[in-house]
Order: C-alpha cells, then sequence, then structure tokens
C-alpha cells in the first residue's frame, strides 16, 4: 500500500476527529421514569390591572427522588424545564436563563415572573395532599375534591375513569404583595393518549 505523503497522520487525524465527534454525541440513556404525566396546561396572571395567560402543553416525569417539568408552548417551544433533586433544584427558561437553588417553587417564581407549585405538584395530580404538609382536604365518594395547601386552592373536579387519578385540576393562588395571583388548569392526557 503506498501512502501520499503525510497521510498517515492526516488519517490518524480524522479518525480521532470522528471517534471524538461521535462519542461527543452520544447521550446518556435514561432509565424510564418511576412516574410521568404529560397534558395541557393554561395559567391565567393578574396583578393590578396586568393580566398575562400562557398555554401549552406539561410534562412531569418522576425518576426516584428526583422530578423533572417541562412547559412548552403551543408550538413545542420550551418555555420552562425545572430540575429537583434532594438539596438543590434548577430552572431553566424559555432564552436558556438558569437558575439555581433550594426551593423549586422560588426559582420559577424568578424565572417566569409568576410561582409555578412544583414542590406539590406530583402529590395533586395523583389526587392527594402532600404528605409531610399541612392541608385541608374535602372528599366526594371517596376522592379527593379539593385540596387547600401551602397557599394553593387546588380543585379536582373530573377524574379518570382509566387510572382512577384527576384528570382536570384547577390550582389558585390569591395575590400577595409584588406577587400575581394565579389560576393554573391541568387537563392531564389519559395512558396511551
Amino acid at each position: 500500500m503506498r501512502w501520499i505523503r503525510g497521510a498517515p497522520a492526516r488519517a490518524l487525524a480524522v479518525s480521532f476527529s470522528l471517534v471524538t465527534l461521535l462519542t461527543g454525541c452520544a447521550t446518556p440513556i435514561l432509565a424510564p421514569p418511576d412516574r410521568a404525566y404529560s397534558g395541557r396546561f393554561a395559567v391565567t396572571t393578574a396583578l393590578g390591572e396586568q393580566r398575562e395567560n400562557v398555554s401549552g402543553r406539561f410534562h412531569l416525569e418522576i425518576r426516584g427522588s428526583q422530578q423533572t417539568v417541562e412547559l412548552a408552548s403551543p408550538l413545542g417551544t420550551t418555555v420552562a424545564r425545572v430540575e429537583i433533586e434532594p438539596g438543590g433544584a434548577r430552572a431553566t427558561g424559555a432564552q436558556m436563563q438558569e437558575v439555581r437553588g433550594a426551593d423549586a417553587d422560588t426559582l420559577t417564581q424568578q424565572l417566569l415572573g409568576w410561582p409555578l407549585p412544583v414542590s406539590g405538584l406530583v402529590d395533586w395530580i395523583e389526587g392527594r395532599p402532600v404528605p409531610t404538609r399541612v392541608a385541608r382536604v374535602e372528599r366526594e365518594g371517596g376522592r379527593v375534591v379539593l385540596v387547600e395547601q401551602d397557599g394553593w386552592t387546588i380543585r379536582l373536579p373530573e377524574y379518570s375513569e382509566a387510572t382512577a387519578r384527576p384528570r382536570r385540576l384547577v390550582l389558585e393562588r390569591p395575590a400577595a404583595a409584588n406577587t400575581p395571583s394565579v389560576v393554573l388548569r391541568l387537563i392531564v392526557d389519559e395512558p396511551g393518549g
């Protein structure tokens, strides 16, 4: 085999570059989540005369003690991504701005301008109050229909026949100081839907 001058070095460099490129593109494979919920959301915030409406899709994943919540616009653009793990949280906004801290709810307030109750969302979407925090609960026919917890009023007006979990949730929080009132509506997708 005849090599053109410098060809072995170039071949080695190309091979090295290709291997580096391929391993750089490799994404770690995550185990499937323990639980996951997706659906639609619509939020209305109001502070004085200012009103804001945002809607889109949400996706919530739980892996052990870690949670990830993603909000996307109707066109699929990420509005916010919140990752919670023991000891802290990280929130990333639409312009890729990132905030970190101990409390996910406070981070979403900083990032979005309105509180998103990430710390209670998993329990509420599963039709129960957060067990480690004080709550007032109303039941109807054995199902939780109202939870008042952490300054939020969570109404669970519709349950899924397939999962026996809430299908529709309405979360409300009154305005306070410089924080707007929030009405967050969630419609959880049916399994396989």
